[in-house]
């Protein structure tokens, strides 16, 4: 068995620990208290770590400049879900799939692959790839989590100005984004991560490490299991890696790209797992709301849902990512990608049109 499957096969164990261990963290307070010490503790020294590891070469730019490209794609793609699925882009359902759609985790779904597969070099490309989403996922939806928050909100009469002064104070409220701006500093002056004391550094890598198997344990145990929302999820995740294999099929077209490599990495970067950031901005959210007591038909965001979708995304991502690389050469054309993609997008819409088709039978 290769290491890469290996790893895949643990970090779904790890995910099904949490499972097992539902029975255990009854109180929503203890579940909770994982949750923040993951946005507070582990997630920030990561992202704080890949940050200050950066070696700035400006003709490199291009890179997470097309991974965020592909980012904002995906987000203006979001809305074309909805009439297959039935679903109100004003509704909590439609707002969590605004967030999620877009946002990529390759680190636990695409890298371990990419190394098996592809080598040092493209998981070195790959690595800068993702400091596109990282903006995208840390920073782009953070704010358009907060205007969805506002919009939704009972102050309708908040002034613009108001509404930008709490957006910044929550930015700055919250341990990663205060990371993120001292890691700019940081690399702004010529201090990389190599450059800082040993004690720091042993600091965040020991508080990182506790990242991914608390991220999966969290999911395990948040996760409710309904049939109603599995197929949902299902249909997303099905549409979500249509209209990837679609929009990198395009990309790899107009960049003219016709390395090996390098298209397979521009197939599979794309389709790595939701990202566990939209989630925490989520979570945040909700808990104001939870504040509120308000119920959940009102809420800005399903948070159930969200958290259903990262469960799931993470094996089926995994498995596509596999079997694509496994393939060789077999998906580097873009007229596969083009089908498969349309494939995709029609098994994503075929549960809710089985289930209108039901409902007229019924009816008649």
């Amino acid at each position: 068995m290769s290491d890469a499957l290996q790893k895949t096969i643990t970090l779904l164990l790890l995910i099904g620990l949490g499972l097992l261990l539902k029975s255990k963290f009854k109180n929503k307070d203890q579940t909770n208290g994982i949750k923040e010490i993951i946005l507070s503790v582990a997630l920030p020294s990561t992202i704080f770590i890949s940050l200050m590891k950066i070696e700035i070469d400006s003709s490199m730019i291009i890179i997470p400049l097309v991974t965020l490209v592909f980012n904002f794609l995906m987000f203006f793609s979001a809305p074309l879900a909805f009439s297959l699925f039935g679903i109100e882009k004003n509704s909590p359902t439609g707002r969590t799939m605004m967030m999620l759609i877009p946002s990529l985790a390759p680190g636990l779904s695409c890298f371990p692959f990419i190394a098996e597969f592809l080598g040092e070099k493209s998981l070195a490309i790959a690595a800068l790839a993702d400091v596109g989403n990282k903006f995208f996922v840390l920073i782009s939806l953070y704010i358009l989590a907060m205007n969805m928050f506002l919009k939704n909100s009972d102050d309708k009469e908040t002034k613009m100005g108001g509404k930008l002064k709490s957006l910044f104070a929550s930015m700055f409220q919250e341990p990663i984004n205060i990371l993120i701006f001292l890691a700019i500093i940081l690399l702004s002056v010529g201090i990389n991560y190599n450059s800082l004391p040993f004690v720091v550094t042993e600091i965040f890598d020991k508080t990182s490490a506790m990242m991914t198997p608390l991220v999966l344990l969290f999911i395990g145990l948040a996760v409710q299991l309904k049939e109603g929302k599995k197929r949902i999820v299902a249909s997303i995740l099905f549409f979500r890696a249509g209209i990837t294999m679609i929009i990198s099929a395009g990309m790899i077209y107009v960049l003219h790209i016709t390395d090996l490599s390098m298209i397979l990495l521009a197939i599979v970067i794309p389709l790595s797992a939701a990202s566990f950031w939209p989630l925490a901005h989520i979570s945040a959210f909700n808990l104001r709301e939870d504040a509120k007591g308000l119920p959940k038909e009102k809420r800005t965001f399903d948070l159930e849902l969200a958290v259903l979708l990262l469960a799931f995304s993470l094996p089926f991502s995994t498995i596509l990512i596999l079997a694509i690389l496994s393939s060789g050469s077999f998906f580097a054309h873009t007229s596969t990608l083009l089908t498969s993609g349309m494939i995709f997008i029609v098994l994503g819409a075929v549960p809710n049109a089985l289930s209108k088709v039901f409902v007229k039978m019924s009816k008649a």
